[in-house]
């Protein structure tokens, strides 16, 4: 018993005392990259955001062991498009205001430069892995800065963060999911949820799939991410409009609070911290991921014959998390939950249950059964793209089979161990290794500029002379970038 205190307080102490302040550094710094590569592109997220489409369209040759773009994007998508899309919005828009949501559009704009600039560096400097790619930014931090220990430490925070911090808790709130369901049809509900066989079955179930994907080709990875990301994706979003056309008369009300609540800066410089543009922005930033150092690890994997069009590609994820974060924010926004509101002038709901209120609102007890089915799609796909980042930081620090096979094991574990344990020292201290991980990586773009603004004018001036851009480093005097010469 002593010893799960001495647990909960170590967990409190990070979550209260440390994580607030490299948040916070994180943040800042987030912004000043997004702005900063904003400018330096001449705002590439918003004048070439469309050639995707073009890219998509682009057929190649590809290996068994080679992800087309596409499939690297849906890799990212995956784990950028979360259980955090649902609940993580619901609970912005219930304890910061309505404005949250404007505060994520404003912040998805400008970081859609970051998540090009990233990703960009992670094409010009990745490496074979057999017949494939591996990379991101343990490759360029290296390769490009020369700073080998702190890639190192790069690569080693990651696999911390993703394979066992936001994949224990990506489990943990997927189980979560069906208590409801206990509630409804257990025999005896007398026995806690977290004390019945729902949970040990939910696990079992998610571990063995969790080991069949580990275990597999990493190309499976891609494949699988690109059937199931745009269904669910597909879906959310046309159930969402379904949702605000049954409701269109609220639409000015709607936009009204929105905006009311983003532009009170009486409100926001009365209580910053806690503020919505404080969450909106955090929001925001955690969601789409732009600039942390995540979503390059599946854009160097891509087979393309220039890095500025997989940087270009992943400006679009970003816009797919805007849309699905869009479609939750108005979800709760035109319900009457939202504006069931206790004495403190907020909505008595918060995060997940406000969300299932809201679609029962609306349709019923499918609504309810769809938010599940949703949060099962979105975990799993989380799950696997958060593996697929650690998984190519993994090989970064080894290459031996054993050591990989082990990691594999482990990540599995987590899986059921996150089903069965609410681990919040583990979230805490995932979230205090993001803020370093994601701190090194905007240092090192933020020394790299140079590099992105050549690929980028390269790609711009082959494409306006009516050529398909083909890049050769050598050409642009960039050195350390093997697989281009």
């Amino acid at each position: 018993m002593d010893f799960l205190k001495l647990i909960d307080t170590i967990s409190n102490f990070i979550a209260a005392d440390i994580v607030p302040y490299t948040d916070t550094i994180m943040i800042i710094l987030l912004i000043i990259c997004g702005f900063y590569y904003s400018f330096l592109t001449r705002f590439v997220q918003f004048k070439m955001l469309f050639l995707s489409f073009a890219i998509f369209k682009e057929k190649a040759e590809l290996s068994k062991e080679q992800l087309s773009p596409f499939q690297a994007l849906m890799v990212s998508t995956a784990s950028r498009v979360g259980i955090g899309n649902i609940a993580g919005i619901s609970f912005a828009l219930a304890s910061g205001g309505a404005g949250a949501l404007f505060w994520m559009w404003i912040m998805a704009f400008f970081g859609g430069a970051s998540a090009f600039a990233e990703s960009t560096l992670a094409q010009v400097y990745k490496s074979k892995d057999g017949g494939g790619f591996k990379g991101g930014p343990a490759f360029y931090i290296k390769k490009a800065l020369g700073f080998d220990k702190l890639a190192l430490f790069f690569a080693f925070i990651l696999i911390i963060t993703y394979a066992y911090g936001f994949n224990g808790l990506q489990s943990y709130t997927l189980t979560s999911a069906f208590e409801v369901y206990y509630k409804m049809f257990s025999l005896d509900s007398t026995l806690p949820y977290n004390q019945s066989s729902y949970p040990v079955v939910i696990g079992v179930i998610l571990s063995v799939f969790g080991a069949w994907m580990f275990f597999s080709h990493h190309t499976k990875i891609g494949k699988i991410s690109s059937i199931i990301v745009p269904f669910m994706a597909m879906a959310y979003i046309i159930l969402a409009f379904i949702a605000v056309v049954m409701n269109f008369e609220k639409l000015p009300l709607v936009f009204k609070v929105i905006f009311e609540s983003a532009f009170d800066f009486k409100a926001i410089f009365g209580g910053f911290a806690g503020s919505v543009l404080v969450i909106g922005i955090k929001r925001g930033l955690f969601s789409n991921e732009a600039g942390m150092g995540s979503a390059p690890n599946a854009a160097a994997a891509a087979f393309t014959s220039h890095p500025a069009k997989q940087g270009i590609v992943q400006t679009f994820s970003v816009l797919i998390d805007v849309i699905i974060c869009t479609s939750s924010g108005f979800l709760v926004l035109f319900s009457n939950s939202y504006f069931n509101v206790g004495e403190n002038g907020k909505p008595l709901l918060t995060a997940m249950p406000l969300v299932q209120e809201a679609m029962s609102e609306y349709y019923g007890s499918f609504g309810l059964h769809f938010i599940t089915l949703a949060i099962v799609l979105f975990a799993i796909t989380s799950l696997i793209g958060n593996y697929y980042y650690a998984q190519a930081n993994m090989k970064y620090l080894s290459s031996s089979k054993t050591a990989m096979n082990a990691f594999r094991v482990s990540a599995v574990a987590m899986i059921f161990i996150g089903t069965q344990i609410n681990l919040s020292l583990a979230w805490n201290l995932a979230d205090l290794t993001m803020a370093f991980m994601a701190t090194t990586n905007i240092i090192a773009l933020l020394l790299l500029g140079k590099i992105v603004l050549k690929v980028l004018d390269d790609f711009d001036k082959q494409r306006k002379a009516g050529l398909n851009p083909k890049f050769s480093a050598s050409k642009l005097g960039i050195k350390n970038a093997e697989c281009w010469d």
